[in-house]
């Protein structure tokens, strides 16, 4: 019988991560009764978090290598996230700090250092080779991500793209990466986040942690309304963070909303706790919250119950957008020019009177935008999502 194979849910579910933690789940809701093996690249006991326990990669590839399987990657920026972001990220933050000290600058040592860490030499090993499980009977993408693909290193783009011709189904969730894909000869679907159903699938988990711990301290705190607002590392110098404090002021004085800080994920590379204690420093509105639970749901919670959403992390606002919420993405200075992939799925996804990304000066201007978007526009959107990222599930899920 088909439904015997085991299907085995691969991503970023092995490093703290919002989204990363969301989509296995999401995958498992939808799959009802199959055999399922959670794996990443590394092993890890994300529970306490509100994410699984990971079986990493490598091994399991030996283990299982005589076995039939389906395997499906159940989404995320994978198809860009190469070799050595992928192992630091897995690393304690104070183990990065000391990695990239040591081999930022040898790129031979570099290499070496990732392959003994990962088991394995892919130069992007969140997308599976599909002979490294030789009786895989199926290889599924379902809303992945890779906006910068056609921007990577000629040995990344060329690797990625082999790995996709190979598989069965492949969806995306952006038309830049859609883009990419097709003047490569890949036709990929177009689907939105998975994320897209957290409300409609876990709407009883989100209520549950809602009523409990520091969420229902927060909506006790707050009951004229807060703003979830949420940063990544890398906003962390002195300039950008007195204009986002300033901007943020700005937000609080003109709705009366409160502003609660929150990370979106603690591996390195995502939020550091010290920059959001250095912003809230410079803050001078009358309510600032820095939130400090790390669990999946009681994150879902916050936003879920919040006025809007605020910031870099795209499942922010998919989240948001899921609950119906209004929602801003906000840019790195860095960044102008580009085109993230936060920008790209708003391109894909979003209603015309939504703002996608601002960058740090225009933050208020475009959260008070959003705050007037009409909420039933909002519901009826969140609903469409949801049954968009079904119909596309359904297509990939149909190969398994």
């Amino acid at each position: 019988m088909a439904d015997d194979i085991p299907i085995l849910l691969f991503g970023a579910g092995d490093r703290h991560n919002f989204g990363d933690l969301l989509f296995p789940h999401i995958a498992a809701a939808l799959l009802p009764g199959r055999r399922l093996i959670h794996a990443g690249l590394a092993v890890r006991d994300l529970r306490p978090y509100g994410g699984h326990q990971t079986r990493a990669l490598a091994p399991l590839a030996v283990a299982l290598r005589d076995q039939p399987l389906h395997i499906l990657h159940v989404g995320g920026e994978l198809l860009t996230c190469d070799a050595w972001q992928a192992a630091v990220m897995l690393q304690t933050p104070e183990q990065a700090q000391e990695t990239i000290a040591r081999y930022e600058r040898d790129p031979e040592q570099r290499r070496a250092w990732v392959a003994q860490t990962l088991g394995l030499g892919d130069h992007v090993p969140y997308c599976i080779a599909r002979n490294r499980f030789p009786r895989a009977e199926k290889v599924s993408y379902c809303a992945v991500g890779g906006v910068d693909l056609a921007a990577r290193p000629a040995e990344m783009r060329d690797e990625v793209l082999a790995k996709l011709r190979s598989a069965d189904a492949v969806s995306v969730r952006d038309e830049v990466t859609q883009e990419t894909l097709a003047a490569a000869g890949i036709a990929a679907t177009l689907t939105p986040d998975p994320a897209v159903l957290v409300k409609e699938l876990f709407g009883d988990d989100i209520r549950k942690h809602a009523q409990h711990g520091e969420p229902a301290q927060v909506r006790i705190a707050f009951p004229q309304g807060y703003l979830a607002v949420q940063l990544s590392a890398d906003f962390d110098d002195d300039a950008t963070l007195n204009v986002i404090a300033a901007q943020l002021d700005g937000i609080a004085h003109a709705s009366g909303f409160a502003i609660v800080l929150f990370r979106a994920g603690a591996a390195p590379w995502h939020d550091d706790l010290a920059c959001y204690r250095r912003l809230a420093s410079r803050m001078h509105a009358p309510a600032v919250w820095l939130f400090s639970s790390l669990h999946l749901w009681d994150i879902c919670a916050l936003i879920a119950h919040s006025r809007a959403y605020c910031g870099s992390s795209l499942h922010g606002r998919i989240v948001a957008m899921a609950c119906g919420l209004p929602r801003v993405n906000v840019r790195h200075p860095d960044q102008a020019g580009q085109i993230t992939k936060q920008e790209a799925y708003g391109m894909s996804w979003e209603i015309e009177a939504m703002p996608t990304v601002a960058a740090v000066d225009d933050l208020a201007a475009a959260m008070m935008q959003a705050l007037t978007v009409d909420r039933e526009q909002l519901q009826r959107q969140a609903v469409e999502q949801a049954r968009c990222y079904r119909q596309g599930f359904a297509l990939v899920s149909a190969v398994i």
